[in-house]
């Protein structure tokens, strides 16, 4: 009887803020033409020697906001500039891992290194209310699409703002270090010759809804199914089987009334670290996409941290909308113990259905269907 309230949740726009681009569509367009935002910088303030990332060069801190909450304003205002929304029936999500943590370097007191006061000082500066915040490792931009989906299903608000955030800064750059993470080249995602992740930053919203109607525009996207799952493997290391990601997946085709076979394409986690990669081949394997076409973005982006699930998801849904299957750049040779059919060229044709799936610290995965509606 639940499911059958349960309402059907549309996309409406989206935004993006990334070192290639200042809209979604310039976005898109850069990663197409295998553009990418990762470059080697020299800079004292993230790090004491050359890091490979991906940068926003022209933002810094104002008066009233940070440099991480001028990201996340300017890819909710570019939204909210076209839309008119009913503030009391509209859930805004912040999505991040570290929010405004460069704060610490001068003022470990302040009251936004704390999320949830981040997430409702941004609300207020883009007219918005009702605030939530979404803050587990690197599935949180899909988790916390999810649960704006369950909100939006179950009639507890028409709307649904989630942006994902994260800026690049010392304590991010210093963590990862410290693992020996780090690529000094632009990351290749499920390659053999593959020997790290890049960080990247990025601000990426998206507008959901129940109610399209009210809108100028069809939608024609609609969030179909999610699924979420926990290994417990280890604190910064995944599963050894792939078994937890590939139930994420099995719930979120469940939830989605679909098959293995009706699936066009994955928008994978794909970092490039060698542990990563091998536990989602694993587990697409498992799930039986080892003839799928997969792609990872981590090689345009790096990795953006609390933002990559939103970010990622909106740049498939405008290669869904485009027909068109975005290689998977840096990849050249296969680096997994399983079969994978990584993208490596830009193909036109017909498509219907992707998958998108997370992966992060904890052992914590995230799945999602999202589907094109003639």
């Amino acid at each position: 009887m639940e499911s059958a309230l349960k309402k059907d949740v549309w996309v409406v726009d989206d935004s993006i803020i990334s070192p290639l681009g200042s809209t979604s569509e310039e976005n898109f367009n850069n990663v197409v033409k295998s553009v990418s935002g990762i470059r080697k910088i020299k800079d004292d303030s993230l790090a004491s020697t050359e890091v490979h990332v991906g940068r926003i060069d022209d933002l810094s801190n104002s008066i009233e906001l940070t440099r991480f909450e001028q990201m996340c304003v300017a890819a909710i205002d570019k939204i909210t500039e076209r839309h008119s929304l009913r503030v009391g029936k509209t859930l805004f999500i912040l999505s991040t891992t570290k929010g405004n943590i460069d704060l610490l370097k001068s003022d470990s007191n302040h009251s936004r290194l704390h999320l949830h006061s981040t997430a409702k000082h941004i609300a207020q500066h883009s007219g918005l209310e009702n605030t939530l915040v979404v803050s587990n490792a690197c599935i949180s931009g899909v988790m916390a699409i999810a649960i704006a989906k369950r909100y939006l299903e179950r009639g507890q608000f028409d709307h649904a703002m989630v942006v994902g955030a994260d800026e690049l800064t010392n304590f991010v750059v210093s963590g990862f270090q410290s693992l020996g993470a780090l690529s000094n080249e632009i990351c290749r995602p499920f390659d053999r010759d593959r020997n790290g992740i890049n960080l990247g930053e990025a601000a990426a919203a998206i507008l959901l809804t129940t109610k399209p109607e009210q809108f100028s525009q069809k939608p024609s996207i609609k969030i179909l199914g999610s699924g979420l799952s926990n290994d417990a493997n280890h604190i910064s290391g995944p599963s050894r089987t792939g078994e937890e990601l590939a139930l994420a997946i099995a719930q979120a085709l469940h939830e989605s009334s679909l098959t293995q076979d009706q699936i066009d394409f994955i928008s994978a986690h794909g970092t490039a670290t060698l542990y990563n990669d091998e536990m989602e081949a694993k587990a697409f394997n498992l799930s039986g996409f080892s003839r799928t076409p997969l792609h990872s973005l981590k090689g345009y982006y790096g990795h953006t941290l609390g933002a990559a699930g939103v970010l990622e998801l909106i740049i498939s849904i405008h290669g869904l909308k485009n027909n068109t299957l975005i290689p998977s750049l840096g990849y050249t040779h296969p680096g997994v113990s399983q079969e994978l059919n990584v993208i490596t060229q830009s193909v036109i044709k017909p498509m219907t259905t992707f998958l998108k799936t997370a992966s992060g610290f904890g052992g914590c995965n995230a799945a999602m269907v999202v589907q094109k509606q003639n």
